[in-house]
């Protein structure tokens, strides 16, 4: 583990970034500042880069839409890899007729509208088209009545036995500098533990989130993993996935992991990166401007 001021000397030493989004390109506030210029940076100097996010909230193209809107015009759909992305795969694959109920906004839904299947809120779910359900999404933590929709959804999982997928992994997601919001892999792992099954999930730290990036790239050229980087802000999804994966990773403190904490974090979890830098952001004065 090596502690880094310049971004850019890390970036310099690998073909491929992995980005994750919220904490590392984005924050509450919006952009982080000067990141547009790390991805001038790369635009420059050719190297490819990939956004791998746990963010099933929205479609790529609505996601890129969402960073073009800040100023960001570099990211566009085809850069976003997202864990709905996988769910839709696994959809395509398993699941061929019936009722897919979910949990989050409409946008959410995109990933598994796509699949052919007919898809339906859990608030719609009732007593004559229960017996047509055949999986349950978790896809975000709006777009749904938390008591109601949550307990409709348990009561759905004991009378149906029917695949699980969690789409976002993540437990929690900052709100400011002291405060989170629960997100929807929190809210899955307690529906889990009430109902006593277990879920499929998708997304980091999952080594399939990163699979599947890594084979998108190989259809289309040659590349080792030693090539790529995975650049995030929290241990326990971005960095904890990237090892696993075997890539080399970089944690930045511009998110969930604070400056001050970081230490502790570490040597508390166990999970430790290959880099420590203090954000992902190219300087000027780095490219001798």
């Amino acid at each position: 583990m090596k502690r880094i001021e310049n971004f850019k000397s890390i970036i310099d030493r690998y073909k491929i970034i992995f980005f994750d989004a919220f904490g590392v390109i984005k924050t509450y506030q919006g952009l982080v500042p000067g990141i547009e210029k790390t991805f001038s940076y790369l635009e420059a100097e050719k190297k490819e880069y990939y956004i791998v996010t746990n963010d099933a909230s929205r479609s790529p193209a609505q996601l890129a839409e969402s960073y073009h809107r800040m100023g960001l015009t570099a990211i566009t759909s085809n850069r976003i890899v997202s864990s709905g992305m996988l769910t839709k795969e696994y959809l395509d694959l398993k699941v061929k007729d019936g009722i897919v109920a979910y949990l989050g906004t409409p946008d959410s839904a995109h990933y598994i509208d796509t699949s052919g299947l007919h898809t339906l809120p859990v608030s719609e779910v009732n007593s004559s088209n229960i017996d047509k359900v055949n999986a349950l999404i978790f896809l975000d933590d709006e777009g749904f009545n938390w008591f109601d929709d949550l307990n409709k959804a348990v009561n759905i999982l004991r009378k149906r036995t029917i695949p699980v997928i969690v789409a976002n992994t993540d437990h929690a997601y900052p709100l400011s500098v002291h405060d989170v919001s629960i997100a929807i892999g929190g809210i899955a792992s307690m529906i889990e533990n009430i109902v006593g099954k277990e879920f499929i999930r998708f997304g980091k730290p999952d080594s399939q989130m990163f699979m599947f990036a890594y084979d998108l790239i190989r259809e289309y050229r040659a590349v080792s993993k030693q090539e790529i980087v995975m650049v995030g802000d929290t241990l326990h999804t971005d960095i904890l996935g990237g090892n696993k994966f075997g890539l080399d990773t970089v944690l930045v403190l511009t998110g969930n992991t604070l400056p001050g904490d970081v230490d502790t974090r570490i040597t508390a979890t166990g999970i430790v990166p290959t880099y420590i830098c203090d954000n992902a952001v190219v300087q000027l004065g780095e490219l001798g401007f």
